[in-house]
């Protein structure tokens, strides 16, 4: 890093966040101006238009990228259009310990006597809470899923290539021509194709506004600049602000601007669940690169400059405030863009180049939380890559993870994509694939699979309240074999499922509805070409996924009831029930069973493996497939940011051993401290679910930094992730920290402000963790050899 970077990335990491109510406003009085009068995909256009005109724009000392979410670093907008937040949010984000955001006393003034006027009752979270159904009520607030769209609008959009090659001018020519095409008199749908496309028209021209306006402020500050090397970049800055976006970019700085501008266009026009990422960003700057490097025009120090400038842009856009469940289901500051790096490309060759090794340079250098960054590893690509992405992973802070870019390809063959499509595409938010530039894959919530089995084992009720929110399926006491207690379990979770979906469906139908998103769709293949916008199906292809939580710890539950209640038949389940009951106070004995003499997964034992490859199958049979209202088919995926936490916390005590309130397992890794027999045993077992026919299955391991040392321990670690791989896992990260070193920042935090770790899909600071998360890190198995 230069003095250049480390004082833009110093300013990144040190300021405060805040809420900006900017947004808020301007949006208002954009609805004021426009509602009634104009269609709603117009009127959304019109919107984002306006705040495109009018929001605060900056240019930071010394930055060669340009541009702000809000209207400084780590300020971060409000939606009130989704989510209107109670004056009691302000103050509890204002307040609270951990990811917290200051409210300026003028926020809270313009919040209380001109955004809750005008949007309660209209936003789209009141919209849903007031439409969703009683018995999905029960569910939420019990804990058996979550709603991802409560707060947030459908995310997990991923750019492909087209904006390096088109710009906004070119969009706007496809759409004039779709336009003429549109045939009134035969199809009846003509209208609102007509309205749609008029609106992406409208986006198109709003982001050309606002980069326009970024030029005019460089050039009012070259003017004033008495700076010559300054004054230059100034310059630079206008006539890159001038080209991109309205033309395709030209150069390596131009591209990486034309990305910046389009990302900001995303996240200003909603607040999609999981940031808009670059998808393959070494691909699509490679062509650049080696054009400008063989010209003589850049060389690797000047495009590692301009890179780190970018990196700091991600690192300056915390992602906008969350309440109640949904800061439960994501406690972070992170916005989840993933940059891919590596995999193939759309020929199938392989995708590493030289800006490949760049990007984790530029990793390793960094040290900030975002953009979160991944390795797509390929039979094709070369062990050198993935030894120099170990050197990264080594350095301890969970960045960046790995996939098998094979396997993502096959999964998303599985689910219909084209070839080319498959291998053009990769992984984003925490381990989700898709189609990048051409597929809505959307996320809609978490599930509790463990909070079905306790429903379960109490005849449809909830002991944590009481309350009748299952189904009646008997008994547990009169089971007389796992198959009763197996069948009483499927018809709960199927029972569950389908609340979860329908509402879900009801909600998908909302956002098409009075949310279109006109400027996503102008970069999301087949909008235009349909006319359709990108939440109501007009990408090319659309998934919705619900994300299952709890495996390991559900597998480890059915695997003690089998041992000790059905075969060895040491306890009933009457004694079962009430140790539960108890949280063990008085049960120890039988918890030390539990915990150490019962198969577990995640040690290559058949006998726990099996079940967990059960409970798969129960949950891809009941949900893979099923349509949606939009045209989309809903998939699997495993994984829990940081939900695994919040689920456990709505839980009693469970047959696995693990006390009330405790977190469950996350993703499909074991439960903490349960797998004993090292990290091959553990992919050996992870590698028995079928992980081709989910859309993202996640495995953290935890290793002491002395596994990795030296080139042996990247051999090491080489040679289990091509052997995962081989396997055909789809996904693994790693911690590379001593436990001993985490107890001590839970104890000192003041001497640990930059420890960074591996949560589950992303990376956060150790200190803005909650105490229930770093102890479930803590606890976390701590591989000590391969």
């Amino acid at each position: 890093m230069n003095a250049r970077i480390q004082k833009l990335r110093q300013q990144s990491v040190s300021t405060v966040p805040t809420i900006s109510i900017e947004r808020a406003l301007l949006m208002t009085e954009a609805y004021q101006k426009y509602q009634g009068k104009v269609s709603i995909p117009v009127l959304r256009a019109l919107s984002f238009k306006h705040l495109c005109e009018n929001k605060t724009i900056v240019i930071l000392d010394g930055e060669l990228i340009v541009g702000e979410r809000g209207p400084k670093p780590q300020s971060a907008p409000t939606y009130p259009e989704l989510c209107c937040h109670t004056m009691e949010d302000f103050e509890i984000m204002d307040q609270r310990d951990k990811i917290f955001f200051k409210v300026s006393d003028e926020a809270k003034t313009i919040q209380e006597e001109v955004i809750i006027p005008f949007w309660q009752g209209k936003a789209i979270r009141d919209l849903i809470m007031e439409q969703m159904t009683p018995e999905w009520h029960a569910c939420y607030e019990a804990g058996i899923f979550t709603e991802f769209m409560e707060q947030r609008s459908p995310g997990h959009t991923v750019c492909d290539d087209k904006i390096y090659h088109k710009g906004m001018l070119d969009f706007k020519a496809e759409i004039k021509e779709q336009l003429a095409r549109l045939d009134y008199v035969h199809d009846f749908d003509a209208y609102n194709k007509q309205e749609e496309l008029k609106a992406m028209d409208i986006a198109c021209d709003a982001l050309i506004i606002f980069a326009r306006r970024h030029a005019a402020l460089a050039r009012e500050m070259a003017a004033a600049c008495t700076d010559a090397l300054r004054k230059a970049e100034l310059f630079k800055i206008a006539e890159n602000c001038e080209w991109v976006p309205a033309h395709a970019p030209r150069t390596f700085h131009e591209a990486l601007q034309m990305y910046w501008f389009v990302h900001l266009g995303v996240i200003t026009e909603l607040n999609t669940w999981d940031a808009f990422c670059p998808g393959h960003l070494d691909q699509h700057l490679d062509p650049f690169y080696q054009k400008e490097v063989a010209a003589g025009s850049l060389t690797r120090e000047s495009a590692m400059e301009l890179l780190e400038s970018f990196w700091v842009k991600f690192n300056n856009q915390p992602a906008p405030p969350k309440v109640g469940i949904t800061l439960k289901e994501s406690a972070t500051y992170t916005d989840f863009c993933n940059i891919n790096i590596g995999g193939m490309k759309g020929d199938g060759s392989n995708g590493v180049s030289e800006v490949s090794y760049l990007l984790l340079d530029i990793i390793k250098d960094m040290r900030i939380l975002q953009p979160s960054t991944n390795v797509q590893i390929s039979k094709k690509n070369p062990d050198k890559f993935v030894i120099e992405a170990g050197r990264v992973i080594r350095e301890g802070m969970g960045f960046p993870s790995v996939f098998n870019h094979d396997a993502v390809v096959m999964e998303l063959l599985r689910q219909g994509k084209s070839l080319e499509d498959a291998r053009k595409g990769g992984t984003s938010g925490c381990v989700e694939v898709g189609a990048f530039g051409k597929e809505a894959y959307i996320l809609t919530g978490y599930f509790n699979m463990v909070k079905v089995l306790e429903i379960t084992l109490h005849n449809g009720i909830d002991p944590q309240t009481g309350k009748k929110i299952g189904l009646e399926t008997g008994d547990a006491r009169d089971f007389k074999s796992m198959d009763d207690l197996m069948e009483a379990f499927k018809k709960q979770i199927a029972y569950f499922i389908d609340v979860d979906i329908r509402g879900n469906n009801v909600i998908e139908k909302m956002y098409a509805q009075y949310m279109p998103s006109p400027f996503m769709s102008v970069i999301i293949e087949d909008c235009i070409t349909k006319g359709k916008d990108y939440n109501a199906g007009g990408a090319r292809y659309n998934s919705r996924y619900i994300q299952f939580v709890g495996l390991g710890s559900i597998t480890d539950c059915f695997s003690s009831i089998k041992k000790h209640v059905f075969d060895d038949q040491s306890l009933s389940m009457d004694q079962l029930l009430t140790v539960l009951g108890a949280d063990f106070q008085g049960y120890e004995k039988e918890r030390q069973i539990f915990l150490n003499k019962t198969p577990k997964y995640g040690n290559d034992d058949d006998r726990a493996d099996s079940l967990i490859m059960d409970m798969f199958e129960i949950i891809y049979e009941l949900t893979n497939g099923r349509p949606t209202p939009n045209g989309g088919q809903y998939r699997v995926e495993m994984l829990p940011t940081t939900c695994h936490v919040y689920f456990g916390s709505v839980i009693g005590a469970t047959p696995d051993g693990r006390k009330a309130g405790v977190a469950l397992s996350e993703g499909i890794s074991p439960v903490q401290g349960a797998d004993r027999c090292g990290p091959t045993a553990v992919i050996k077992s992870a590698a028995k679910l079928d992980q081709l026919r989910t859309g993202g299955a996640l495995l953290n391991q935890k290793f002491t930094p002395g596994v990795l040392a030296g080139e042996t321990g990247l051999e090491g670690l080489k040679d289990l992730i091509r052997a995962y791989f081989a396997l055909d896992g789809h996904h693994i990260q790693f911690n590379v920290v001593d436990s001993k070193m985490l107890q001590d920042a839970q104890r000192h935090p003041e001497n640990y402000h930059d420890l960074i770790v591996r949560v589950a899909g992303y990376s956060d600071y150790f200190n803005n963790l909650t105490r229930e998360l770093q102890d479930e890190i803590i606890q976390r198995t701590e591989q000590t050899g391969f």
